[in-house]
């Protein structure tokens, strides 16, 4: 490497440093123009946008927003990652997920991962995925001692646990070679099904298979902190950590009443978290998760060392959508990329094609591939922590760090985690979460690409085997597309009945200039309802427009142009289109007071625009127009 010499000159030397009260004042000159008169950190304030957990990001970070220390790799706190040195940039494990219930199916599944680039096996066995007696063929040609497997098996751990352990006495495989997790987890499987009469007992066998792992396994860890309840549940990023810190601090009390030391205890857990698309949050959430559990593990008398959270990170299953799939190939490359920078020890993509059944070859290669691609094309493992530093991250790593402990607490409270669970706390907690949530997406505040913004009514339907009945009876499982999905899925079946889609006709009235930006918006509006858009060329006169419509076969009308030709016209028209038959009259805009009570008298019966709410407006016009 060239040192260059220093001469003393600085590309910089001739220009002031800025000041925050300078950034100020240009903002105070923008507002001013859109009517807002916030002067100094007022005017701040009002780019600031709020997250959820109270979460507030800024439209500009300095080092006047730093929050201290953040530690370095490997070292408590651990915020910058569990590891340090060569073993910290050797890039995550890539933990593939199977549930095929077919052991053959299951086989060849497993084997085309492992040779294609998967490091690790994640095996749902049990009711919802591979039943136990198919384990053993399920891994036939799997080299025991070099991949990792983790199982998740419900209630039926302790079964699965002897059924690995035995194939790999059969297979003459050292069980000290063995690495991975055998999955126990009596809390998450309490939320997730609701049944607790055994939990207790469960409970102590999660222990006494942990103590086995500490004493006769060393690379086998026993119970898994699976957060992913809480997030399939609608919970946020601060409920799904505070959740997950309750679960790791009952884990350790049954774990050091059975005899283990704290530090053996903290080697006993792994950690799963959701990553979604939102990649800032998603790398926050990582690095917020490692801090918490190392001062969990400070507080219970651990070593430094035994604080370092595992963590084994999942694509978000809340932001899969089952119209236009092919959308879920970026989201989870955003959610992987999040993960990984984040420090997430595995990362388990799910496939484009999940929450359609059970993923067929390409949709796995793809998942795997994905992480393939960050990992050894765009190097992402090759610096630690590649987020440290940025005051934004830091920032958000600490507001969020102090949510989730606020409600750790809350749990702890109210008697920790169990007690929380059947009183109905966490259910009450998330189920606000997710109605706040439900009405940003209903609005298209929080678009869906895809679902709620440009869907695609012609688009040719994916078909996969249904997969095996997830376990349900506890928390919910709920889904960013499901209230648009229940709108498309009557549009479907009104098609298959009648032979056509729902329609609305689009006047689109004066020059493309003057109607296209609203006619795009509201054919957007109505497609997300499964409502098919039709208009002929742009119209000149109220009889023209009634003319059209009639051709059209739609039962309602929607108007489409400037404020300017509303004003000239959209009366008229209105009444034209009500003469013409239409159920139901609609103009995309919101116009002042006094013309919105113009174009009511006229016949107008509902004006569309953004931020309104439609879901409510899609779901009355499927009702008016009889679609059930």
């Amino acid at each position: 490497m060239t040192v260059l010499p220093d001469d003393g000159f600085s590309l910089a030397a001739e220009f002031p440093d800025a000041t925050r009260g300078q950034w100020q004042r240009l903002v105070e000159g923008v507002l001013s123009k859109a009517g807002t008169g916030a002067t100094g950190p007022a005017a701040e304030d009002a780019l600031a946008t709020a997250l959820q957990d109270g979460l507030t990001t800024r439209p500009l970070y300095t080092a006047e927003n730093a929050t201290g220390a953040a530690g370095h790799p490997g070292f408590p706190p651990f915020v910058r990652g569990g590891r340090a040195g060569a073993t910290a940039v050797s890039g995550w494990d890539v933990r593939q997920r199977h549930r095929e219930p077919d052991p053959r199916k299951a086989n060849e599944a497993v084997l085309a991962d492992l040779e294609n680039g998967a490091t690790s096996l994640w095996l749902t066995v049990g009711p919802a995925g591979l039943p136990v007696s198919g384990l053993a063929t399920a891994l036939e040609g799997v080299y025991l001692d070099l991949a990792a497997v983790v199982l998740d098996a419900g209630a039926e751990t302790g079964p699965a646990a002897e059924a690995l352990l035995q194939l790999c006495d059969a297979r003459d495989v050292p069980r000290t070679a063995l690495t991975g997790n055998l999955g126990a987890d009596p809390l998450g499987t309490l939320a997730r099904t609701g049944q607790d009469a055994d939990l207790a007992q469960q409970m102590a066998e999660a222990a006494a298979l942990a103590a086995r792992c500490t004493r006769e396994l060393p690379g086998l860890r026993a119970l898994t902190v699976d957060a992913l309840p809480y997030h399939d549940a609608g919970g946020s990023a601060a409920e799904e950590l505070g959740c997950s810190l309750a679960t790791g601090v009952a884990y350790l009390r049954a774990l050091t009443d059975a005899g283990l030391t704290v530090d053996e205890a903290c080697g006993q857990l792994e950690f799963r978290y959701a990553a979604t698309a939102d990649q800032f949050l998603t790398i926050a959430t990582f690095r917020a998760a490692r801090r918490l559990w190392a001062r969990v593990a400070e507080a219970g008398g651990a070593a430094a060392a035994s604080g370092a959270q595992r963590q084994h990170a999942v694509t978000s299953a809340v932001m899969m959508t089952r119209r236009d799939p092919w959308v879920n190939m970026l989201r989870t490359t955003v959610a992987c990329l999040g993960a990984g920078v984040g420090g997430a020890d595995a990362v388990t993509v799910l496939p484009f094609d999940e929450a359609l059944g059970l993923p067929d070859a390409f949709a796995r290669r793809i998942a795997r591939n994905t992480s393939a691609v960050l990992l050894e094309e765009s190097h992402l493992a090759r610096v630690i922590d590649p987020a440290g530093g940025s005051w934004y991250v830091e920032s958000l790593t600490d507001q969020l760090a102090h949510a989730a402990w606020a409600w750790f607490q809350e749990i702890e409270r109210a008697g920790g985690l169990e007690a929380a669970l059947r009183s109905g706390l966490v259910a009450d907690r998330l189920a606000a979460t997710w109605r706040s949530r439900s009405a940003r997406l209903a609005t298209r505040r929080e678009p869906v690409t895809g679902v709620s913004e440009f869907p695609n009514l012609g688009e040719q339907p994916v078909h996969r085997e249904p997969a095996p009945a997830t376990a349900s009876g506890g928390l919910p499982r709920v889904r960013r597309d499901e209230a648009y999905e229940a709108l498309r899925a009557r549009s479907d079946a009104h098609r298959d009945t009648t032979g056509a889609r729902p329609r609305v006709f689009l006047a689109a009235l004066g020059p493309a200039a003057a109607h296209t930006a609203r006619a795009t918006f509201a054919a957007n509006l109505f497609q997300a309802g499964g409502i098919e858009p039709v208009h002929e060329p742009a119209t000149v006169d109220a009889a023209t427009v009634a003319e059209a419509f009639a051709r059209s076969g739609a039962d309602i009308a929607c108007l489409c142009s400037s404020d300017k030709l509303y004003a000239e016209q959209a009366e008229d028209v209105a009444a034209a289109l009500k003469s013409a038959g239409a159920v139901r009259v609609f103009l995309a805009g919101r116009p002042g007071t006094e013309q919105r009570e113009a174009y009511v008298r006229a016949g107008v019966d509902e004006f569309v625009f953004a931020g309104g709410d439609a879901v409510a407006v899609l779901s009355s016009v499927l009702d008016r127009m009889g679609v059930a």
